[in-house]
């Protein structure tokens, strides 16, 4: 499972009514080479399934991602913060051994 903090669910709402999506809409979230320790977090928005999609939904957002980026998200919370400091999209992740200063990137 892969959880939706009401912080990014307001956001990703609000994103999604400023480009004027509908439901068919959805958050995919993967897991990609790179950043100072190995592995980092890509998140958009699509409308079309793939092949072998994982299928999440939490607190009303829909949250789509790849069979491999699931071993990494799993049980992972996608909070949003924004303002001055904010990190703005970022995974709480148990299964992430450290991360890096800027919380973009991490190692299992």
């Amino acid at each position: 499972m892969i959880y939706v903090a009401e912080s990014a669910k307001k956001r990703i709402l609000e994103i999604k009514e400023k480009e004027g999506w509908d439901n068919t809409h959805f958050l995919r979230a993967e897991v990609v080479s790179g950043g100072c320790s190995g592995l980092t977090y890509k998140l958009d928005f699509d409308h079309e399934p793939r092949e072998n999609d994982q299928v999440f939904e939490d607190n009303g957002v829909k949250v789509v991602t790849d069979l491999k980026s699931m071993l990494y998200l799993f049980d992972s919370k996608l909070e949003f913060s924004g303002g001055l400091d904010g990190k703005g999209f970022h995974f709480i992740n148990p299964n992430a051994s450290r991360e890096c200063a800027c919380g973009e990137s991490f190692a299992v």
